[in-house]
């Protein structure tokens, strides 16, 4: 028995069967989770917890009320003129800053028009005021 025995010799086969198991199955638990992982997230924004400003800076409000007049600081501003009375304002200023509270009643429409306004004077940061969420 010499030449075609192979049951005396070392096997160099390699049995790819349970490597093809192994590999279908992740493949299907891989299809079956990426739909999954593919929704969208449910995401609730928080109400607006942030950081408080020092008293020590003097920062310059605009303020939005209801019933749609403009305020800078206490000073009541016309809308056409906005613009023209922030360029001014802003031209002897280092920090081009300036902090936005609007009524939440507001049309959304009304307060993207005024911070278009504010963007177009050459505002570079505009922050937003909000009133901190209640502890429960």
């Amino acid at each position: 028995m010499t030449g075609g025995d192979r049951s005396s010799g070392p096997l160099s086969e390699i049995n790819v069967t349970p490597l093809v198991d192994v590999m279908l199955v992740l493949l299907i638990i891989f299809m079956v989770a990426a739909p999954l992982v593919q929704q969208g997230v449910d995401v609730h924004l928080p109400q607006a917890a942030a950081k408080t400003i020092s008293a020590q800076q003097e920062h310059l409000t605009l303020s939005l009320r209801k019933d749609r007049k403009i305020f800078l600081n206490e000073m009541e501003v016309d809308s056409s003129r906005l613009k023209e009375k922030l360029v001014s304002i802003f031209s002897q200023r280092t920090d081009k800053e300036l902090f936005l509270r609007a009524d939440k009643d507001l049309p959304y429409g009304f307060v993207i028009t005024v911070i278009a306004e504010v963007k177009g004077a050459g505002i570079e940061k505009l922050g937003m005021v909000t009133v901190p969420p209640e502890e429960k």
